[in-house]
């Protein structure tokens, strides 16, 4: 199998981020990216704030590029932390949670990201979102 996400795969994870955010009762801003940050998958659901559009496509970016959990980044990016002001690079990454890269046979293949609902929630969607790779 190809080391990239494939349309199949990024649908199959785009409808459990959305059946997660309907079981929380939260409508969600869900984005699908490759392994270079190219958007496979959408999806916004009734209700879902437009500005989260760009954050939920800007943390699955984010996760990629850094290949690692958006939420891993916060404490790295307060002031004085050591990558402080990394959310003005490469074209703004985000840096709370709710971005969860996609990993097949150790391989980095793609990532999610999910906003419009509390950090927690956004999360919560994601990793939900994100454990659909294997399914």
């Amino acid at each position: 199998m190809s080391a990239s996400l494939t349309h199949d795969q990024a649908r199959r994870i785009l409808d459990a981020g959305i059946a997660s955010a309907e079981q929380i009762g939260q409508p969600m801003n869900i984005a699908v990216v490759d392994d270079g940050g190219h958007l496979v998958a959408f999806g916004r659901m009734d209700g879902a704030i437009k500005a989260s559009i760009d954050i939920s496509t800007r943390k699955a970016v984010t996760s990629v590029l850094m290949a690692l959990p958006t939420a891993d980044l916060t404490p790295l990016v307060q002031p004085g932390a050591e990558l402080y002001g990394l959310e003005q690079t490469a074209g703004g990454m985000v840096a709370f949670g709710g971005g969860v890269p996609l990993f097949r046979d150790g391989d980095l293949v793609g990532a999610v990201g999910v906003s419009a609902g509390s950090v927690e929630q956004d999360v919560t969607v994601a990793t939900a979102a994100a454990a659909a790779l294997e399914g």
